[in-house]
């Protein structure tokens, strides 16, 4: 199987912050696997929060990846090849998504049909408002007015600004975010004052490492509580169900498509609500989500809406809600004449 990758930086139409930090552009790299007439796309969009970094996986790309001399299935290329990352979990799925859309192709099945969906629609995706510029916002929600759920982004020192501006445009359903950003005592104060904003649930209240203050404020909050940096891969789940109402499964933390349908599998044996949400990603991460979307009952796939440069087309929005493309495997297509892609 022949390996090429290249790095790619996607382009923000406003700088994009969350309680932790603000970026204007995010470093992509792309993975490609060719073998016998067929390309599978793969992304790996790291994360800092994770100790991930575009220059760490390029220089594990660069010292080379041994793949199995014949096609396996794709449960037996992950564990022959997975490894191989040293736990970079963007990189993981860079290979998981780029193998399954390879081998998928070849099985002439859409990746959906893989995970055991003919449906070509997701939910609703919420649409993405970040922290920034307060000047903004009104313009902010005029671009969202095609999606009928705001995401919005919230762990500063002015949360209550930010909401009274947003609700002063729309009415629309909101989800909050806070990133890790507040303590107990402004979750609380912030999940009583929000439960009459319109507010559906509030994502990661607090730090990840403080599950037992979450699970007293999950008795305290009238609104439920989703996990994201608390529910990273398969075996976070079972620790942190008992102090939140819902789970975010994000592609890029989890590593692997298979662990991903793991996940959605093992959130539903336990009552938990289910999110699909992403980074800043192309439409090679947002699209290869899209394919799981039918499983779940929630979808903040937006990354690829945010950016200005996306050199693929997949999934669509029609009227807020996800579109799975046509087609086999991942269904996408390169829409850039940029050198490198493919």
């Amino acid at each position: 199987m022949k390996l090429s990758f290249t790095r790619y930086d996607l382009h923000c139409f406003h700088p994009f912050g969350i309680s932790r930090n603000t970026h204007e552009s995010y470093t992509e790299i792309f993975v490609y696997l060719e073998q016998e007439g067929i390309l599978g796309r793969g992304e790996a969009s790291p994360s800092e929060r994770y100790g991930e970094s575009a220059d760490l996986i390029l220089s594990k790309l660069e010292k080379g990846i041994k793949f199995p001399e014949v096609p396996l299935s794709p449960e037996k290329f992950e564990a022959n090849v997975l490894p191989q990352c040293n736990g970079i979990k963007a990189m993981e799925m860079a290979f998981s998504m780029a193998y399954l859309d390879w081998w998928t192709q070849r099985e002439g099945m859409a990746m959906k049909n893989f995970f055991g969906s003919d449906d070509k629609k997701g939910p609703h995706t919420s649409f993405t408002i970040a922290i920034g510029n307060m000047n903004l916002i009104q313009q902010k929600v005029e671009e969202a007015e095609p999606y009928h759920i705001l995401k919005v982004k919230l762990g500063t020192d002015h949360d209550h600004e930010i909401i009274n501006a947003i609700r002063a445009e729309t009415d629309k359903v909101i989800r909050v975010d806070a990133n890790e950003g507040w303590n107990l005592e402004t979750a609380v104060e912030m999940c009583k004052w929000l439960a009459d904003k319109n507010v559906e649930y509030v994502e990661q209240p607090l730090p990840a490492e403080n599950v037992a203050e979450t699970a007293e404020l999950k008795n305290k909050s009238p609104i439920p509580l989703f996990a994201d940096e608390n529910c990273i891969i398969p075996e976070n789940i079972p620790e942190i169900a008992h102090a939140f109402d819902g789970i975010n499964i994000k592609l890029m933390k989890c590593g692997s498509m298979l662990k991903a349908k793991e996940m959605i599998e093992m959130a539903r044996e336990r009552d938990l609500s289910i999110m699909l949400g992403c980074m800043i990603e192309s439409s090679i991460g947002i699209t290869a989500a899209a394919h799981l979307s039918p499983l779940v009952d929630h979808a903040d796939l937006d990354g690829h809406l945010l950016i200005d440069n996306d050199p693929y087309i997949g999934v669509r929005i029609e009227d807020g809600r996800v579109m799975i493309p046509d087609g086999l495997g991942l269904g996408i297509e390169l829409d850039s004449d940029q050198p490198g892609l493919k």
